[in-house]
Parts: structure tokens; sequence; C-alpha cells
């Protein structure tokens, strides 16, 4: 459990994307990539496998404070179609509402 003030080892993206490659790639343990890299928590490298085989890239990344730029591109798509579709539906239904009323004057 953290303690108050207490601040935490920081490692870059490269370093955990070496650190996975060599465990997926290289077959090498946990314990030789935390002794290689100087890696203080022995259970790091293997959240980072994890987080890797679960998330790709993305799950390598800082996510705290979670800015626009790490949102995963895949799932942001996705829900950009999505309000495009409801948009057309909207805008469709919205054209023939306002073309009713213009109808019946031809009707008369």
């Amino acid at each position: 459990m953290a303690k108050k003030g207490q601040t935490f080892q920081k490692y870059p993206v490269e370093l955990k994307r070496e650190a996975v490659r060599l465990h997926i790639e290289e077959k090498w343990t946990y314990r030789k990539i935390t002794a290689h890299f100087q890696i203080q928590d022995a259970d790091r490298v293997r959240k980072w496998v994890r987080k890797y085989r679960e998330q790709g890239e993305f799950g390598l990344l800082d996510q705290r404070g979670r800015k626009e730029e790490y949102q995963d591109t895949d799932r942001q798509i996705e829900r950009l179609k999505r309000e495009n579709t409801l948009l057309k539906k909207c805008l469709a239904i919205w054209k023939e509402e306002k073309l009713k009323p213009s109808m019946r004057l031809f009707d008369k």
C-alpha cells in the first residue's frame, strides 16, 4: 500500500516494450528481465506482459489522467461511426418532419 508522499518509479515505454519483447520472443524469465533492467518490483514485468496481451501497445502507456491522444483509436472510431449513424437517422427524421407541412399544401 502506498504511503502518503511516496513516489513511484516510472519506466519509459521503450523499456516496457523491450521487456515484453524479451519475455515473449526471447523467452526470458521475469526474474532475468527484472535483473537486467534493474526493475525494483518483481511483478512489474508480469503486469506489463499481461496488459500487452490484453490491450497491445496501448496497455504499456501511462494512462493516469488519461489524455485524448492515448485513447484506443479503434474504440474511438467505432464510437464516431455509431454517432454518425445516429445523426443520419435524426437528419432523415427531421427532413421528413419538415417536408410534411409543405406536402399537405399540395394535397389540397
